[in-house]
């Protein structure tokens, strides 16, 4: 048997950090196995399905590198194949045709809860034979009325449900157009997905779709129910806690490979293990090891490792992601040191790329203004000499280099600062940055260029003048 999984999300959204995870262990599920991995766009709601929102979906999918074997396949596309197995079903005696008004379901509903009953359709349509004169009908299916229904989950284990309080499942509506329920289950039949992986708010559907199938005389998949992920304070997820687009950890300076990590976190673990790559995930990943009880997101967890990721991800590829968050910027990288040298400097410290572009851009533009409280600390009279003695060193430095800058500094604050270095290095820090923070300033000097840095030393000492 060729293992066949799914990820079907609905495109009412963007694909949020849940759904992704679910696309995930979809996705290492099937590659573990050597099968294969399927995207379906799940869009019979018409009214709030958006192309807005598919193309965010297969924007994230991409992104995060779980590129499908197969699709994405719209269920909008297969609305003939619906109705067909809908009437296959009706002439099989597996579906009848349901003529009961609103008003008539509303009076049924509102009887059962004065009983205390749990409100459902009671089937006074299955033994109906005659259409009702001008009356709309939907299709429905013919549920088991006794017996038990059995979910062998592979997350959740053996979750059973009395057949009696699943009522009949209206599989058509009176437009003629199919329901979602029923549409997963042609889907995923003629699909042939062998291991249903989705979120637990889908397990009371699976009873339902499992009795279709075996009306359809089709196998019935593995299904594996994951546990939903919850804030920090174990509410449920919000926009607080992160519950966010996917692309959206991209424009907040995460790379894909921390944000997998991550996710295969959440409710799996191989031991103590907390860093994978994606060929480790691949290779140890089982659905039967994820964690039945709910997952907290961490993302002070996510922080610490998207900075491993930067640490120890190679440059040029890093220097890419770089360009990319520089150019939402503002910022042309056309003159200035290369992308994966900033990396290098920028990458012991840096928690995101957003951060390593905004902290970074000052080597490809000039900034406008000098951060008050650094520049009221360095930029005084009593440093303008220290300034202008290293701009006088390393304007004669015949290499421009991290060694040779790191000595002219050195230099003047022997001379100058009783060889306190941090005496001369943060003014010139704030010169050339504009602010206190950089990487290292021989490190800076050297990616700056001697043209900028001495025009930015001369800058400050102008500055420090005109006060």
């Amino acid at each position: 048997m060729t293992v066949r999984t799914r990820f079907a999300p609905s495109p009412t959204g963007y694909l949020h950090i849940g759904g992704a995870r679910t696309a995930l262990f979809c996705w290492l599920y099937a590659r573990r196995h050597g099968g294969r991995f399927i995207l379906r766009i799940e869009d019979t709601d018409r009214e709030r399905s958006t192309d807005a929102a598919v193309q965010a979906i297969v924007d994230g999918m991409a992104w995060l590198g779980l590129k499908e074997d197969e699709g994405p396949f719209f269920q909008t596309q297969r609305y003939d194949r619906y109705r067909a197995v809908a009437a296959d079903l009706l002439a099989k005696g597996h579906a009848y045709r349901c003529y009961c008004s609103r008003p008539e379901l509303d009076e049924m509903r509102a009887a059962q809860t004065a009983r205390k009953e749990k409100p459902r359709y009671d089937g006074r349509c299955r033994a109906r034979r005659a259409p009702v004169g001008g009356a709309a009908s939907v299709i429905r299916f013919k549920n088991p009325v006794d017996g038990q229904t059995v979910v062998d989950d592979a997350v959740k284990g053996r979750v059973v449900f009395d057949n009696h309080e699943l009522d009949d499942l209206i599989i058509v509506r009176s437009d003629g157009n199919p329901t979602y329920n029923f549409c997963v289950v042609v889907d995923d039949m003629d699909m042939q997905v062998t291991h249903v992986i989705r979120g637990d708010d889908h397990l009371n559907n699976a009873p339902r779709q499992m009795n279709i199938l075996v009306a359809l005389d089709y196998p019935v998949p593995v299904y594996a129910h994951l546990p939903m992920i919850l804030g920090p304070d174990g509410a449920k997820l919000s926009k607080r806690h992160g519950a966010v687009a996917v692309i959206q950890y991209r424009e907040d300076g995460f790379l894909p490979e921390a944000v997998l990590n991550y996710l295969v976190r959440l409710g799996w673990s191989h031991g103590d293990q907390e860093i994978f790559s994606l060929e480790e995930m691949t290779r140890l990943f089982d659905i039967t090891d994820v964690n039945a009880s709910a997952a907290a997101i961490n993302l002070d967890k996510l922080l610490w490792m998207n900075q491993h990721y930067i640490k120890e991800g190679e440059p040029e590829r890093l220097g890419a992601e770089l360009g990319w968050h520089l150019a939402r910027l503002g910022v042309a990288t056309g003159e200035g040191p290369a992308l994966a040298a900033v990396v290098g400097a920028f990458r012991e410290r840096a928690k995101t790329l957003k951060e390593m572009a905004e902290g970074a851009r000052f080597f490809y533009e000039d900034f406008k203004d000098y951060e008050p409280k650094a520049a009221e600390k360095n930029l005084t009279p009593e440093a303008a000499p220290l300034l202008a003695a290293v701009r006088e060193r390393l304007a004669t430095v015949p290499e421009w280099t991290a060694a040779a800058a790191h000595a002219a500094i050195q230099q003047v604050a022997d001379s100058h600062a009783a060889g306190k270095l941090g005496r001369v290095a943060q003014p010139v820090r704030v010169a050339i940055v504009g602010s206190g923070v950089s990487p290292p300033i021989d490190a800076t000097l050297e990616l700056l260029g001697r043209a900028r840095a001495l025009a930015r030393l001369d800058r400050a000492r102008s500055w420090i003048a005109a006060r």
